[in-house]
């Protein structure tokens, strides 16, 4: 065989393997929607350094596509959350809460923020949550601060 031939075959091949593995056929759907997602513990600063914050909660598990954005809504001003930060999470169906991690990158130091947390499907489509407003406080360049911060 002529080697272009060659390589479409074993292309062929690979793609008609891959298509029919068991395994893949065994991935379940996406779960039921919740019929109400919570906050079951409250976000909370997780860590604070130089201009790297993170943010966490914990909700009942909310169903739906597999893959989730944790969303932090922040901003200096309590009235102007004009700030976003999305980071990605693949839910565990079978895990009765699911724990969001957002990671906040461009905070100034010695600055206070407030912050509200949701959470959406990959779609978009929001879970139908949304924290109280809460605040922290970014150390000095150099510090670092461990979570529990005043809450606003």
């Amino acid at each position: 065989m002529t080697r272009p031939i060659l390589k479409l075959v074993m292309t062929t091949a690979i793609a008609a393997a891959m298509f029919s593995n068991p395994v893949a056929a065994q991935v379940p759907p996406p779960a039921e929607r919740a019929k109400r997602v919570r906050i079951v513990k409250a976000p909370e600063l997780e860590m604070a350094a130089g201009q790297l914050t993170i943010i966490r909660w914990t909700t009942n598990n909310p169903g739906g596509t597999d893959d989730h954005y944790g969303v932090v809504h922040y901003g200096t001003d309590p009235k102007n959350l004009n700030k976003t930060a999305k980071s990605p999470i693949r839910l565990n169906q079978g895990h009765p809460t699911t724990t969001f991690r957002v990671r906040l990158d461009d905070v100034e130091s010695r600055t206070t923020y407030y912050y509200r947390v949701d959470s959406e499907e990959s779609t978009g489509k929001s879970d139908g949550v949304k924290s109280p407003i809460s605040k922290f406080t970014t150390p000095a360049r150099g510090e670092r601060t461990p979570g529990n911060p005043a809450r606003g």
